[in-house]
Formats: structure tokens, sequence, C-alpha cells
């Protein structure tokens, strides 16, 4: 079992949602985040000021996978939410020991 973890634009949640769901796979967490990496902030005007915003708002996007959808679910992943512009976002994979399904106690893949 996998758990990617990605950090992508708020504009771009819906279409890795929907190719998520096209793809069968259904369970995602999501949360509003805030970061930057090699974009580095951006400058905006308000009320005739410049203001530096060093962190931009991003969204994190959470799915647990198991073996044989994992490829599947980096490449929709990856092709949903790409723009070719800087700022589109990681994604990072990491192994799962176990899963527990906290209602009916099932555990590893049953409790995905």
């Amino acid at each position: 079992m996998k758990m990617i973890v990605a950090i992508i634009r708020p504009s771009r949640l819906e279409f890795v949602r929907d190719a998520l769901l096209n793809e069968g796979i259904l369970g995602m967490t999501v949360s509003d985040v805030r970061g930057y990496g090699r974009q580095k902030g951006q400058v905006e005007q308000y009320r005739g000021s410049r203001m530096q915003i060093d962190f931009l708002p991003k969204i994190k996007i959470e799915v647990v996978v198991g073996g044989n959808l994992f490829e599947k679910a980096l490449q929709t992943i990856r092709d949903a939410a790409r723009t070719d512009h800087i700022g589109d976002g990681k994604i990072f994979v990491l192994d799962l020991e176990n899963v527990v399904r906290i209602r009916t106690g099932e555990e590893g893949h049953e409790a995905i």
C-alpha cells in the first residue's frame, strides 16, 4: 500500500478529483495549505501598496492506494494537475505499513 500526497494549485482540484474518479479511485483527503518553493511567492498590489506574499495558497491531496492502482493513480494526478507553469506542485509517495478501518477493525487492503 502507498500513500500519495500531492500539493497542487487550487484551480486543479476538480480536474484531479474527476480524473481519479474516472480511474476508479474513490477516496481522498483534501486540505487547504499554504507554502512556497521555487516560485518564492508573488508580489500583489493592495490599496496602492505593493505587498510580497511569501506563502501561496495550495491544495494538499492524500490518496491511499493498493499496489495495482498505484502507478495509475500517480500518473492520473500528475497529468490532471499539470499546467506546465512554475508552481504546479509536488507529489510525494510514502509506503504504508498498515491501514485500519476504525468502525469494523478491518486491516490492510480491506480497510482502504
